[in-house]
């Protein structure tokens, strides 16, 4: 038996999503048509020994995390639990406090997964790969470039065995290609390695010299990847498991279009029949789109390729959307267009505007991916990235916001480009 721990932050963290997370939590976002951290439920339950799963934060239980948990209970039959943290405490001192409840039943491993991933999850073969090299301890790693593996964690391997021989996060400089994908497979025995961490915290009030004001976060707060896994390395109980399957983190608001694009590729092999298709009396579709069932779509529109559009959408005649994601009940009035851009719930836009971002790829298998283009500014500007409309936003006809940023509840009065509007 194997449980799960998807680790899903709080209200605190996830600050590059803003402003879509201000009406949603994050890891409810739906991606592709559904959640963040459906997916990872989804890929969870093609485990046949994950009899358990938990998600594992600090947001305050709400009716839009009870709903979701509850409809996910009842499709994929496994028992779903969140388990809210006290204070931010890290992705080991999380599973720490709750070690109890992680070890009732006495399970042969626990899988650990970040919420803000994104990918076609290979958990059935990293399960087969633990039990066949005995593993006490198995990362999931994919190669990245050398300038992008500095922004992860980076993974040196023994090329024959797949050992970790040497792991450090966020390193200053280039270390290896092979970086963490941010889902661990852990026994029981990692218990006690973060016990002896909180054990060396709690010896001391003070950190590098300099006296902590708040001990009390610091003592109880540990983080796998800066303080166990660099020691795990040494253990020769610590394995890779490298997989080529497409893969992304999501931390800002635009590697959510990125993300989209992945699931809707994955969809093709999975579930097929999530993908809209063609036909008499349909919208015309190009690539992979998602179309919520209650979306009203008039069949001389034009979709995709990786277009999502969410339930109660109203996508008038004429409409052109492309690489993008449309969220709830907004209504895209007759012949506007919308590229590389996402519409958040309620908003509408009017006829013949255009919402145009630029494109942005933190796919870290890419060369040249912008890994945190949001959050680049220049004399005030936007650097070039996707545009994010608000909720409750209404862009009037023939109006161009391109490259830029409307938070939610704004009526606008003339076009915008490489703006925030607050």
């Amino acid at each position: 038996m194997i449980k799960a721990v998807i680790l899903i932050g709080g209200p605190q963290k996830g600050t590059r999503f803003r402003p879509l997370s201000f009406d949603l939590p994050k890891p409810l976002f739906p991606v592709a048509g559904y959640p963040i951290i459906y997916h990872h439920i989804y890929a969870l339950s093609k485990v046949e020994s994950v009899k358990e799963i938990y998600l594992m934060g600090f947001y305050q239980p709400n009716e839009d995390l009870n709903r979701f948990i509850v409809n996910a209970q009842t499709e994929f039959k496994i028992p779903i639990r969140y388990l809210q943290e006290y204070k931010m405490l890290g992705t080991g001192g999380g599973i720490y406090h709750f070690r109890d409840i992680l070890r009732s039943g006495n399970p042969k491993a626990i899988f650990v997964i970040n919420g803000d991933t994104a990918g076609d999850f290979p958990l059935v073969e990293m399960v087969d790969f633990h039990n066949r090299n005995n593993c006490s301890f198995t990362i999931l790693g994919t190669e990245a470039t050398e300038n992008q593996s500095t922004n992860y964690g980076c993974i040196v391997e023994d090329k024959q065995t797949h050992e970790v021989l040497h792991y450090v996060e966020k390193p200053e400089n280039y270390v290896s290609s092979l970086i963490n994908c941010g889902i661990y497979l852990l026994n029981l025995e990692i218990f006690d390695y973060i016990r002896d961490e909180l054990s060396r915290n709690q010896s001391t009030e003070f950190n590098n010299g300099v006296f902590l004001p708040d001990i009390n976060y610091a003592r109880d707060s540990i983080m796998l990847e800066n303080k166990i896994f660099p020691t795990l390395s040494s253990t020769k109980k610590f394995y890779v498991y490298k997989t080529d399957n497409a893969w992304s983190s999501i931390k800002s608001a635009g590697s959510a279009i990125f993300a989209n694009r992945l699931y809707l590729n994955v969809y093709k092999k999975s579930c097929p029949n999530r993908l809209a298709k063609n036909g008499e009396g349909l919208p015309r579709i190009i690539g992979d789109v998602f179309i919520h069932p209650s979306a009203n779509v008039d069949p001389t529109a034009v979709l995709g390729p990786n277009v999502s559009i969410g339930f109660g959408v109203t996508v008038g005649p004429g409409v052109r959307v492309r690489e993008s994601i449309v969220l709830g009940n907004s209504v895209l009035q007759n012949h506007c267009c919308i590229l590389y851009s996402i519409v958040g719930w309620n908003s509408i836009i009017g006829s013949w505007a255009r919402i145009e971002g630029t494109p942005s790829d933190p796919d870290p298998n890419k060369a040249y991916a912008k890994i945190e283009h949001q959050s680049l500014f220049t004399k005030g500007k936007l650097n070039p990235s996707i545009t994010i409309i608000g909720s409750n936003v209404n862009v009037p006809a023939e109006l161009l916001v391109r490259n830029s940023i409307i938070l939610p509840h704004k009526e606008l009065g003339q076009s915008y480009k490489n703006e925030i509007i607050l």
